[in-house]
């Protein structure tokens, strides 16, 4: 998966875990772009500040994930409900019951890991 899009599910799943101020250098550095310096002069220490905290924010995010692996089974669940979605208009297409059965048996695998 591409860094930043990892990087944003991270922070969706986990980032009210960080506090305001990392939050803030967080969403700054990966959501909004800017620079190293410019966060720097914004929030009043040196850019080597700000790439050691959105670093150590980083890490705990990652740290979260390999213990909850809250976004793997988000991303587990969303492929499965794509597959329903393909199999459903397939269905409708070709009114072969086999694609029902499909439907159900990824639906049941789905409800199990809720």
């Amino acid at each position: 998966m591409e860094e930043k899009i990892e990087q944003a599910y991270l922070y969706d799943f986990y980032g009210e875990l960080l506090n305001e101020h990392q939050r803030r250098i967080y969403e700054d550095f990966i959501f909004n772009d800017l620079s190293l310096g410019e966060i720097a002069d914004e929030e009043g220490i040196s850019r080597q500040g700000v790439h050691d905290m959105v670093k150590r924010c980083t890490r705990m995010l990652e740290g979260y994930e390999e213990k909850l692996h809250l976004v793997e089974k988000f991303l587990s669940a969303k492929r499965r409900v794509e597959e329903i979605h393909q199999l459903t208009e397939r269905f409708h297409e070709s009114h072969d019951e086999t694609m029902i059965q499909e439907i159900e048996r990824i639906s049941n695998q789905l409800l199990e890991e809720l």
